[in-house]
């Protein structure tokens, strides 16, 4: 199967200076370091983005930046939100030219039904002019996008091609593989969990590490969709370590603290995050240099 999304996406950080400005000199770099580590596409504007903290103005600032220096590469835009009818004018008044898809994720705080976000998604599908990702992040949003739902969707809506899973409910990813159809697709939402997933029958990944190791985590990820397990799981044996140490302060503040030891970026977050102990940046170095 050709999916559009096959492969290894990034959730792009969003690099900041010393003065809280948005860095496009860095971002520019870690494009550029995506784009030879042989990735397959960019998503922007998603949690690892910290777009929650992004004014209107810079949100369009960076998508247009991440469009214009992506060399190629198909770029996923992530939005969503709470309130249907506010993203359906969102979607209205994009501009779309050089986007491929849509991530959109599902509505947090006010915690809808799974026929609430059915209804959700559709109404959102039917004014997308692209293909839209689902994106189930329950430890985010408060709320499940039970695999019922999703097959439901997956059935009414050709504009809706893929899921990312990051529920880390490995029961109800194998029942979306099992009963959506063809034209349909998982992608991990977790590193850790990309090559059990392919095992089943996923696609790929959105990764949150490619934005430091684009090289490693491309060729774990094509190694595995290539069916060579064997020297797939050996990568994810390199970076298991890494895999959940950059989430023990949350994301993005481990992988900011990551690109920052490589001197890709400052480390620099946006309140309410903010950077890392260094207890656990120490951990990090330790672990990134048994890699290098």
């Amino acid at each position: 199967m050709n999916h559009p999304f096959k492969g290894a996406g990034v959730a792009l950080v969003t690099p900041f200076t010393e003065e809280n400005k948005i860095d496009f000199n860095a971002l520019g770099k870690v494009i550029d370091n995506q784009v030879k580590g042989g990735m397959d596409y960019l998503v922007a504007l998603g949690t690892t983005a910290e777009t929650a903290t992004l004014t209107a103005e810079e949100k369009k600032e960076v998508g247009e930046f991440i469009k214009k220096h992506s060399s190629g590469l198909p770029v996923v835009v992530g939005m969503g939100g709470n309130d249907t009818r506010k993203i359906i004018k969102q979607i209205e008044k994009f501009d779309f030219d050089g986007v491929a898809g849509l991530l959109i994720v599902t509505p947090y705080y006010n915690k809808p039904s799974q026929e609430g976000m059915f209804r959700h998604y559709s109404a959102i599908a039917k004014v997308s002019p692209v293909p839209i990702i689902l994106y189930n992040v329950p430890s985010r949003t408060g709320v499940n996008l039970e695999y019922e739902t999703v097959v439901r969707l997956a059935e009414t809506s050709e504009k809706i091609v893929a899921v990312k899973e990051a529920s880390g409910i490995l029961s109800q990813i194998t029942r979306i593989n099992k009963y959506t159809p063809e034209n349909f697709s998982v992608i991990s939402g977790d590193d850790v969990l990309a090559l059990p997933i392919i095992s089943i029958g996923g696609i790929g990944v959105i990764s949150v590490i490619a934005n430091a190791l684009p090289g490693k985590l491309s060729r774990l990820i094509h190694l595995a969709l290539e069916g060579k397990y064997d020297e797939a799981r050996e990568l994810h044996f390199e970076l298991i370590d890494l895999f959940k140490l950059i989430f023990k302060e949350g994301n993005p503040g481990g992988i900011k603290a990551l690109m920052h030891m490589q001197g890709t970026i400052q480390n620099e977050l946006r309140s309410p995050l903010y950077r890392i102990s260094e207890e656990t940046y120490k951990e990090i170095k330790e672990a990134y240099l048994k890699l290098i």
